[in-house]
């Protein structure tokens, strides 16, 4: 059963989400209702030109300080977008359309690629995504239960 347009669903400020179209079924990331666009965690980004128009090539580290698990991914060029981060740096990001499923709800999101490194959260879930049906409660954290123990392990470095 689908719910109503109008009902929301209630997220932490951080959850456990899942991006099905790349094949990362586990990724930490902050609900930021500040920042209008979503943010990935990327490296080893290359732009090429298709037939069909722009194209990137780019890795994902699912995990916060490991390189285990890591996912390639190939995909159309939505959009070039500057960018200001929370430091107040400006940077041109690429942005591209991926799913992103929160809380069990699978919704588009144009999400920027960028280096996370020095990031607490490998993803960041903006307002743009968030508007399509979600309420984020500050005080709360991981409403959709928590990644199973051997993923927060290796999420940990362990």
């Amino acid at each position: 059963m689908t719910e109503p347009p109008h009902l929301s669903t209630i997220a932490g400020w951080r959850e456990w989400v899942n991006l099905p179209g790349i094949g990362v079924p586990w990724i930490k990331a902050k609900l930021d209702t500040g920042a209008r666009s979503s943010s990935l965690h990327a490296f080893d980004i290359r732009v090429s030109q298709g037939a069909g128009g722009e194209r990137v090539r780019f890795g994902v580290h699912p995990w916060q300080e490991s390189e285990e698990d890591a996912v390639e991914v190939e995909c159309a060029v939505h959009d070039r977008r500057s960018v200001r981060s929370s430091s107040g740096h400006e940077e041109e990001r690429i942005v591209v359309l991926m799913d992103v499923t929160i809380l069990g709800r699978t919704v588009p999101a144009e999400v920027t690629l960028t280096n996370r490194d020095s990031m607490g959260f490998r993803m960041l879930i903006g307002r743009e995504a968030l508007r399509q049906g979600f309420l984020v409660d500050s005080a709360q954290s991981y409403l959709g239960g928590r990644a199973p123990r051997p993923v927060r392990r290796t999420n940990r470095g362990r």
